[in-house]
């Protein structure tokens, strides 16, 4: 199929071929009849691609800020090539579409393959000839209602957000500050509201059309007119709200609305302007200042969005999805027009040269809409506590398949997100010997862009086609975390040797199914990404250290930091605790360092936090004491750790410098060094396992222990005592 997408580092625009996406449990996949542009942010979105370096960070400080951040995290060598990869990437456009509904996924019954729906979201209703639509992010379109006006659903909803958050009532005046599409559709919405409306826009053709479709009056906000509109019809007091819709660098719209607003008045920002309040004139009137987010309650919260839990309608009357289907009612009823407001209707395949008439200003348009071609085929359907380490049995296990000693190892990726093009791909894409052949994802963009930028010989959505292919030699399970084990699962019955980023498991049932496959099998070609064992500087310092005699003492302190707000690793309830998802790591560098798997798990957490305190022992009477907090600096280094036995030290500070400290002490480079935490020793040896057949890096016995210690420190939180880990060695 093809989407129009945008290298932000570049700022090219194309229309590209891209797979088409799976029709996941909880939405629908909807083919596109008619897309909106979004003139007002779309454009900014172009525009901001043709800047120059300097000139994009200036127009995104706050993500400046988030650079700067992993800079003092994970080092400038590691920072640089995710943000480029991030930059150098295509990026979708699009949020507002209307198309038919064409395969139903799992759990959806409101409606059925040949339905008509308007499509919402930046990552759904793309400018695309085929999404997958969660379910709180589409509504059906009423009977009679024209495709190309139900595709205005999204900015619609923007707009009634907005004019719900400034709360108005019969008979008020209200001011409309930019009267581009957002602008239009609030002066639309105010005036079936039974507000008179004046709006103010430099463009006289936008207040004429304005005027045509309800408003009173309309007019330049440099010109006396607006403020003479403004006295005449509210005798001299000023507004009851002002709706700011404009963009731009300006002050003026804040300013104006302080102007024109009556005392203790609303103000509304919808838009995304320049807010320097005069604090005088916004204090002197105690103006009520409210900001409308995007389309309604649900925005940015996943639950809602992508896992489909709604609001109950006695605590929450409009979601988004409610502002959807409201507003689609209004434009079936007549209560607002937006044929009007209609400047340009463009073939989707005209998409690119519609973007650059547009941004070069030869094309002056409201809204453009983009026509697709008619349906296609529908694709095909698609059919005190004791934690028990579970037991891996020793016999009956299948050689590893024979291939050539000289033919290239052929590796197959699931999933292509941030981890797996930053940190796995750019060492896989430079190795001799390694022949990337297909990547599969949900989403068609990021397989398209992770072939495009690493070399994949294919790109599908497809996983069944991937695994039943016999030339891929090994799969990589690199995709969230609650799909981790089914996909493992798969992989190893498919009789694929396999690397699964971490964690392996999130529940004792998951681990026992992928147990349960090695024994179907017979296959236990599996690796997880515990990459920190193979780090260099942890590798010379642990050989420095020597052997030991007697039992060790081991602190690790991992300063995680607070995670953003939206992160999908807050996801609990699907993806697993924060822990659970990355604890791993920490419990399988513990256990190389001791020699051995931990026999019991002691954890606690301090009220009010994510913190936790864990403490793992070790047959031969070891302790590993794991701090790991969430309330720490941001610029103290996130992991340091210290092993102590025989009257020795080791130290390791984030993976930047190392010592030991016994006869002879010994200290690494002092020299500022990228952070190497092991992945590219760690792929190296995974893919030597791959082409000789030999061992795999880790023994199975060590990454089943791990896991199940990391899944012991539920167990312990809830139960408040230690766990044994019943058939640990």
């Amino acid at each position: 199929m093809k989407q129009v997408v945008q290298n932000y580092k570049s700022g090219e625009l194309a229309v590209l071929d891209v797979p088409v996406p799976g029709c996941k449990p909880g939405g629908v996949l909807v083919r596109s009849a008619y897309s909106l542009i979004s003139t007002g942010t779309e454009l900014m979105k172009v525009s901001e691609a043709g800047m120059s370096m300097v000139g994009k960070a200036r127009s995104r400080p706050d993500q400046v800020a988030k650079v700067m951040q992993s800079v003092a995290t994970n080092g400038v060598p590691a920072t640089y090539r995710k943000v480029m990869g991030k930059l150098d990437s295509y990026t979708p456009l699009g949020y507002s579409l209307c198309g038919v509904v064409e395969q139903v996924g799992a759990g959806v019954d409101d409606v059925k393959a040949g339905d008509l729906v308007a499509c919402a979201g930046n990552e759904h209703a793309l400018h695309a000839e085929l999404n997958w639509v969660p379910k709180n992010l589409y509504a059906p379109v009423p009977d009679g209602l024209a495709p190309r006006h139900a595709a205005f659903g999204t900015v619609g909803s923007i707009a009634m957000q907005g004019v719900r958050q400034g709360e108005p009532q019969l008979g008020e005046v209200a001011l409309v500050i930019g009267l581009g599409l957002i602008g239009q559709l609030v002066a639309q919405l105010l005036t079936a509201s039974g507000v008179r409306v004046v709006g103010a826009d430099p463009d006289p053709a936008r207040c004429e059309l304005a005027v045509s479709l309800g408003a009173v009056a309309c007019g330049d906000p440099a010109s006396a007119a607006v403020g003479s509109a403004v006295a005449e019809l509210t005798g001299g007091h000023g507004v009851d709200q002002v709706y700011l819709a404009a963009g731009g660098g300006s002050n003026q719209p804040v300013e104006l609305a302080a102007q024109l607003c009556r005392d203790r008045g609303r103000v509304v920002d919808i838009g995304k302007c320049r807010l320097d309040l005069p604090w005088n004139a916004y204090y002197e009137k105690e103006l009520d200042v409210r900001f409308s987010r995007s389309y309604g309650p649900g925005r940015y919260d996943p639950e809602y969005e992508l896992e489909g839990r709604d609001y109950p309608i006695g605590y929450v009357r409009w979601t988004e999805r409610r502002n959807l289907a409201c507003f689609l009612d209004l434009l079936a009823r007549g209560s607002v027009d937006v044929e009007p407001l209609v400047s340009h209707v463009a073939d989707f395949d005209d998409a690119v040269e519609t973007y650059r008439r547009l941004k070069d200003g030869e094309l002056k348009a409201v809204a453009v809409l983009f026509r697709y071609p008619g349906p296609a085929a529908s694709p095909a359907e698609p059919e005190p506590p004791v934690v028990t380490v579970p037991a891996v049995r020793p016999g009956g296990r299948a050689a590893a398949p024979a291939r050539s000693a000289t033919a290239p190892v052929r590796l197959a990726f699931v999933g292509a997100g941030n981890y797996a093009t930053s940190m796995l791909l750019p060492h896989l894409a430079r190795r001799d010997g390694v022949e990337l052949s297909t990547v599969v994802t949900t989403t068609a963009l990021s397989a398209a862009n992770a072939k495009r930028k690493f070399g994949f010989a294919g790109a599908t959505t497809d996983l069944d086609a991937v695994l039943g292919d016999p030339s891929v030699d090994a799969v990589f399970v690199v995709t969230r975390h609650s799909s981790h084990a089914e996909l493992t699962r798969k992989a190893l019955l498919a009789g694929k040797t396999v690397f699964v980023e971490k964690p392996l498991a999130l529940t004792e049932d998951e681990l026992a199914g992928v147990l349960a496959a090695v024994e179907e099998s017979g296959n236990d070609r599996l690796q997880v990404g515990f990459n920190r064992r193979f780090a260099p500087l942890l590798q010379e310092a642990r050989q420095r250290f020597g052997a030991r005699t007697g039992p060790a003492s081991l602190r690790y302190l991992v300063n995680a930091g607070r995670l953003q707000h939206g992160s999908w690793y807050l996801q609990q309830g699907t993806e697993g605790s924060r822990f659970a998802g990355e604890g791993g790591h920490f419990i399988d560098t513990a256990s190389w360092l001791l020699g051995a798997d931990p026999v019991s798990v002691y954890a606690v957490a301090p009220s009010g936090n994510e913190d936790l305190q864990i403490v793992l022992g070790y047959p031969d009477g070891s302790t590993a004491a794991i701090s790991y907090v969430t309330t720490g600096a941001p610029g103290f280094p996130k992991e340091t750790l210290d092993l102590v036995a025989d009257g020795k030290v080791l130290r390791l500070d984030d993976f930047v410098r190392a010592s030991v400290y016994a006869r002879k002490r010994w200290v690494s480079s002092r020299l500022p060094k990228a952070r190497d935490k092991g992945q590219a020793a760690e792929l190296a040896a995974f893919v030597r396992a791959v082409r000789t057949g030999g061992p795999m890096p880790v023994p199975l016995e060590s990454l089943v222990a791990t896991t199940a210690a990391t899944l012991a420190v539920r167990t312990g939180l809830a139960g408040g005592v230690p766990v044994t880990l019943a058939g640990a060695r």
